[in-house]
């Protein structure tokens, strides 16, 4: 199990281009539409976005990060129909303007699960990547367990990893049969103190490869969307990104 880096350097700070414009492309994942960053062939990771979805700035940043600094070609499929929600909104939490329960039905496991699984199976078979790992953060993190899970009966992905999940329940935990990493922030009222031990206690009886990384202070979000001005959110922000690039660096290749 490893911490977060509170003593992260000023140099791998200065490389986190939080503020920024994304570098790749958009293009078609099976049926969805996605944005594509990266040209390695055989590595590949499939990033499922939160609640503010596929064309979230942040996210795309993130997919850059991921692709440039763990040399893999990555995927940003759109898993809401088109639907994207005001990042403003939520910020402001101003969530009485926005309509959650009806995007939670239109988005549910049942729904968008195929949708996933359909992009995983593509990346390998059509496009015929040889390394698969997936990323999601919050309505991502249960989705990349998902596609880990011992119930799709085949291999999907070969690692993966997620940051403040929602909507994850234990069976996804219970589950999962591939390597995973977790980067958890203190303050997470979706992933609660309960639930870490119980994913902390359920993979060491697993015996699967995983990383914990815990983030002090930091609370639900920050680790996608959190305040480039506040120092312990810009330094987790940055720890997270090099954490993930780091386990896919060393997963899938």
């Amino acid at each position: 199990m490893s911490s977060s880096a509170s003593g992260f350097s000023s140099c791998c700070l200065q490389t986190f281009t939080w503020s920024g414009t994304p570098t790749g492309t958009e293009t078609k994942l099976a049926a969805n539409d996605a944005y594509v960053t990266g040209d390695n062939k055989d590595a590949a990771v499939l990033f499922i976005h939160d609640l503010f979805g596929w064309r979230y700035n942040n996210i795309r940043l993130l997919a850059d990060h991921y692709a440039r600094e763990a040399d893999v070609t990555v995927y940003v499929p759109d898993f809401f129909g088109g639907w994207v929600a005001d990042h403003k909104l939520v910020e402001d939490e101003r969530f009485d303007l926005i309509d959650l329960p009806k995007m939670a039905k239109l988005n549910s496991r049942e729904i968008r699960g195929p949708e996933m699984v359909a992009c995983a199976k593509a990346l390998k078979a059509e496009h015929g990547f040889q390394r698969l790992g997936a990323i999601g953060f919050c309505y991502g993190g249960w989705a990349v367990c998902h596609l880990a899970s011992k119930e799709r009966g085949e291999k999907l992905v070969d690692a993966i990893s997620f940051g403040h999940p929602s909507w994850l329940v234990q069976e996804d935990i219970a589950n999962l049969t591939v390597p995973i990493q977790l980067l958890a922030p203190e303050i997470d009222p979706s992933f609660t103190p309960e639930l870490k031990k119980y994913t902390f206690a359920t993979l060491l009886d697993l015996n699967l490869p995983f990383e914990y990384v815990h983030y002090p202070a930091i609370v639900h979000g920050s680790l996608v969307r959190g305040s480039e001005k506040l120092e312990k959110e810009r330094e987790a922000m940055a720890a997270a990104k090099n954490s993930a690039v780091a386990w896919f660096r060393r997963l899938l290749h």
